[in-house]
């Protein structure tokens, strides 16, 4: 029996437009109704829950890749770098003049291009970007155009004296074995080709959600998951069932139970329908 059920944000919660469906919003309340709690797993850290997340009313929030889990009163789990690792880091992004993001609690700071990067139009152009431009083209125009040395200065970030959870570097998808050997003390995670999101070593939404069950003592066996990208196929694959959304790459649905509709057709609804947790309704003139 589903007692949790769990959505990524960005391809799965939300539409193009950065919304999520009034069939998505009326599922979730359905499902809690039924005593079901509902919440987040993400890459997003808090400060980027948009106000329409917030009226959500989620119970749980698995933020920064599993690395900061919380409800509205507490928190259940949170693991940020340790000072050598976050040492390590800034001192490989000052020296390679990267543009890379610093995420805490309440904020994230870093270079301006990556705090562009952080908005909701600019990741709606990331998901696309792929089909439009090749990889390498974006990956010789960012080397082109990288910063000046003076406009990555990261040790002097005032963030860096907070707890840090997650680090997100623009870096293509060839540098994979590159920042293994940099950064050997961290996990890395994808869900574009052009940006790295940076987490200490062993960390990731599973278990972060791990941390969540934990707290309302439930097992992975009860939990469903919702997922359209590489950085949740590990908890598609390891929770009790694993939904993938319609608009996910191949790969990543073969790691999922079940592959429903897309974000943009009612997906989320649809699938906690074929598991009978929520009744039909129609959503074909809305």
């Amino acid at each position: 029996m589903i007692k949790m059920i769990l959505f990524d944000i960005d391809g799965t919660l939300v539409n193009k437009h950065a919304r999520a469906l009034d069939s998505t919003r009326e599922a979730i309340h359905a499902a809690q109704k039924q005593g079901i709690i509902c919440g987040v797993a993400t890459g997003r850290g808090p400060i980027h829950l948009t106000e329409q997340i917030d009226a959500l009313n989620l119970d749980v929030f698995v933020t920064y890749n599993g690395q900061l889990v919380y409800t509205k009163e507490e928190t259940l789990h949170a693991q940020a770098f340790s000072e050598e690792t976050l040492e390590r880091i800034v001192d490989f992004a000052d020296k390679g003049h990267r543009q890379m993001m610093f995420g805490g609690r309440t904020r994230m700071e870093g270079s301006s291009l990556m705090k562009f990067g952080q908005n909701t139009k600019a990741k709606k152009l990331a998901r696309f970007l792929p089909k439009w431009f090749p990889v390498a083209f974006v990956k010789n125009f960012l080397i082109k155009y990288r910063p000046r040395k003076e406009e990555c200065r990261y040790h002097e970030l005032n963030i860096l004296g907070e707890d840090i959870y997650q680090c997100v570097l623009l870096s293509p998808v060839e540098e994979k074995e590159f920042l293994m050997k940099e950064l050997p003390n961290c996990t890395m995670t994808r869900s574009n080709p052009y940006v790295v999101d940076i987490i200490p070593k062993g960390g990731s939404k599973l278990r972060g959600i791990q941390k969540c069950i934990e707290h309302f003592q439930l097992s992975l066996d009860e939990v469903m998951v919702f997922g359209d990208n590489w950085n949740d196929v590990e908890m598609l694959a390891g929770a009790g069932i694993g939904v993938a959304m319609g608009n996910a790459p191949s790969g990543v649905k073969k790691a999922a139970d079940y592959v429903t509709k897309s974000n943009e057709d009612h997906g989320i609804y649809h699938a906690l329908v074929h598991y009978d947790i929520i009744r039909e309704v129609s959503y074909e003139n809305r």
